[in-house]
């Protein structure tokens, strides 16, 4: 089969080979041979070949977090995390658990649907137990978790303030839904936050990026509200004084999505069918902004390591 392998650790650019003649990967008992139609591309992916992701696959290994295909030999539609090293930048993977795909849906949104919009879901429902009426802050709502994110907590009866870096990227926000797009390069955010809430604060905030915006994040928050960690986009983990958090009484909440597959797989197929139903009724969408081809993985993660992509980058396995 065609694949995309790292057989040593480093950049993406350096390390990534599209190889013909890959061996295609034998399913374990509670797995599924997938024929993969599409995949997305996530910072992970970055993470993952430099060696720094939490999981550290045996060399060689297919990089690739979220896929959508068929399963082997069926016309059974689905969609699915992968297990490294199989993972989904190849023409076919291993799924276990795999999440059943709608036909009003194609492979594209199906694969765009997965990793950021699980976390989103998780972080806003299962983790900070969001409720309507509600103030969320969003941090990068021009990117695959963010614009998850504010879609929503719109849909769940919260008002909205989004953080992203420039002004097409602000304009996207506010096409999104949110009630307050903020340009974190020309403006802080925590005064239009505390603004929006008559001086309270955020309830929640949703926060991909780390470093310095969390820390600006604990001065938005409301007192005895949330803040979900769900990665570090922005190169750097935070880190937490806990004086702080007692003054405030506000909560840091931890997301790693990946842990749910093993640990309580249940939670990712419930949330899963939520945004099934959400989609359906036309509340969510995802943003998915190119559809690559699979020579263009490389360039794909350089762009979005590089912050200059909005949204999703889907690719093609079959094209």
């Amino acid at each position: 089969m065609r694949a995309w392998r790292v057989h040593e650790l480093g950049e993406p650019d350096d390390v990534l080979t599209l190889e013909d003649g890959v061996p295609e990967p034998e399913p374990a008992p509670d797995e599924v041979a997938v024929e993969v139609d599409a995949a997305a591309l996530n910072f992970s992916d970055v993470l993952l070949c430099r060696g720094r992701y939490r999981e550290k696959p045996p060399l060689p290994f297919v990089p690739g977090f979220e896929v959508a295909g068929r399963v082997a030999g069926t016309d059974r539609r689905v969609a699915g995390l992968c297990r490294f090293p199989a993972g989904g930048l190849a023409e076919r993977t291993v799924l276990a658990a795999p999440l059943p795909v709608p036909d009003t849906m194609s492979a594209t949104t199906a694969a765009a649907m997965l990793v950021t919009y699980l976390t989103s879901h998780l972080a806003l429902h299962r983790r900070a137990g969001l409720r309507a009426g509600e103030t969320v802050l969003v941090h990068a709502g021009a990117g695959g978790v963010g614009s998850a994110a504010i879609q929503l907590a719109k849909a769940a009866g919260a008002r909205v303030v989004a953080t992203a870096g420039g002004p097409e990227k602000v304009a996207l926000c506010r096409h999104l839904g949110a009630d307050v797009a903020i340009d974190y390069r020309t403006e802080d955010f925590v005064a239009p936050v505390k603004d929006l809430t008559g001086g309270r604060g955020a309830d929640v905030v949703v926060d991909p990026v780390g470093g310095e915006t969390f820390d600006r994040s604990r001065r938005a928050v409301a007192f005895e509200g949330r803040i979900v960690v769900a990665g570090f986009g922005g190169g750097k983990p935070a880190e937490l004084p806990t004086n702080h958090a007692l003054v405030k009484n506000y909560t840091v909440l931890g997301l790693n999505l990946g842990l749910y597959r093993t640990r309580a797989p249940w939670v990712l197929t419930e949330a899963h069918a939520a945004l099934a139903e959400l989609y359906a009724r036309g509340a969510v969408a995802p943003l998915v902004s190119e559809v690559l081809a699979m020579d263009e993985v490389p360039d794909g993660l350089r762009r979005l390591h590089a912050r200059g992509t909005v949204g999703k980058l889907v690719v093609s396995v079959t094209s």
